[in-house]
């Protein structure tokens, strides 16, 4: 049995160390088919989703599913901590819990008590080790936890300052493609004279911002599961909107630079199915057609009723086709995993942008309203009663 517990407190303490090292410091994306944190996240992640959708008000899920991220993560450092401490108890158990206890207790919880307060670096020294092994396990992980707390303390900044890198770009896309951003907004929005140049450079920053997004969420992978600050945005939604204009300029919008969006495009493209890969989302095919023949008809409207034209015939029409299926598939299967939605082709009616909506204005708007509905009524009264009181009087004066 001391064989055994050795064998497995090793095999834990390596695999923690392993996983910590490849989520934490290795800067690539890990294709080994069994990961402890990947196993962690399926785990947390479906069922945390199912109880949000079953038992919390629609108006409130996405506040519940965004609590997820940075809960998960804790979580996660707490089962690392806990593996490596359970494994070091395991090896001091094996070695003949050779501790002295002030109470005279010996066992696994004493040698399970030695190891917490070790790896936490707390040295209250009420079990003290009383053989050369027992000692060196415990210079071992002292040494172990004050490098496991440097890291995560070094690891947390950099989350949240990719994490803040990824949102700048995605609020800025407010103004420049509507609340949740799309295709036809952000053309529409750059219809206007020397607007295909803006649109240029737009194209232009979001190709960096893709390579950008996918390098550090190949780094972190447990930033995608951190959700942007509006409901009606988030990484997947503003890369899906990119992605459509992108599709659409290469489909031939005439005079649009078509140069510049096969190169966004293909950026995009590869930080999507790449995302796709490390949660391990099977491409799906979407069970609604985001851009029927009806909407295709209505975004040509659109787009000619805002100075741009998009090419017409069956060559325009097949190419379109072929982008959407390069990443809509993948884009879905994201979207199924994350229960994120994916933003239509073409901006609904009446839409209010994120900039132009406040609840202090919503407030004082319904204030003013229920005030002007009592300011009515109450005239509709005065009127009412005043229409009464002359009728009275001339009914008077008639007997009299």
């Amino acid at each position: 049995m001391a064989v055994i517990a050795a064998i497995i407190g090793v095999s834990l303490i390596i695999v923690v160390l392993w996983e910590g090292f490849e989520t934490i410091v290795l800067p690539r994306r890990i294709t080994r088919r069994f990961r402890l944190t990947r196993f962690f996240y399926r785990r947390t992640w479906r069922p945390w989703a199912a109880m949000v959708e079953s038992c919390i008000p629609m108006r409130q899920q996405e506040n519940w599913l965004s609590v997820f991220g940075p809960l998960s993560l804790l979580l996660l450092l707490c089962v690392w901590a806990g593996g490596l401490i359970f494994g070091f108890a395991l090896l001091h158990w094996a070695t003949g819990s050779a501790v002295i206890a002030h109470d005279g207790s010996t066992g696994f919880l004493t040698d399970l008590y030695l190891s917490g307060t070790t790896f936490f670096t707390l040295g209250l020294g009420d079990v003290i080790p009383r053989s050369t092994p027992a000692r060196f396990l415990l210079v071992v992980e002292s040494g172990m936890g004050f490098a496991f707390l440097a890291l995560v303390i070094g690891y947390l900044p950099a989350l949240n300052q990719s994490f803040a890198r990824r949102e700048v770009s995605i609020s800025l896309l407010d103004a420049r493609a509507g609340s949740p951003p799309t295709a036809s907004e952000m053309l529409r929005r750059h219809g206007y004279e020397r607007g295909m140049e803006a649109l240029r450079q737009l194209l232009h920053e979001w190709e960096r911002w893709s390579a950008e997004f996918l390098e550090g969420h190949l780094s972190y992978p447990v930033l995608a599961y951190f959700r942007s600050q509006h409901d009606n945005q988030s990484w997947l939604g503003a890369l899906t909107a990119i992605l459509d204009t992108s599709a659409l300029v290469m489909a031939g919008v005439e005079g649009a630079c078509e140069r510049q969006a096969e190169l966004t495009f293909a950026m995009a493209r590869h930080a999507v199915v790449d995302l796709s890969l490390v949660f391990k989302t099977r491409p799906r095919e979407p069970g609604q057609d985001r851009l029927s023949p009806e909407k295709l008809s209505d975004l040509r409207a659109l787009l000619v009723a805002n100075g741009l034209k998009l090419r017409e015939g069956e060559a325009a029409e097949k190419k379109l086709a072929e982008l959407r299926w390069m990443y809509e598939p993948y884009v879905h299967a994201l979207a199924t995993h994350f229960h994120v939605s994916i933003p239509s082709w073409i901006a609904p009616e009446n839409r209010v942008d994120n900039w132009q909506a406040s609840v202090w204005e919503r407030r004082n708007i319904s204030r003013k309203e229920a005030y002007n509905s009592g300011r009515a009524r109450g005239e509709t009264e005065r009127l009412s009663f005043q229409y009464g009181r002359t009728r009275m009087m001339s009914i008077v004066k008639m007997w009299s």
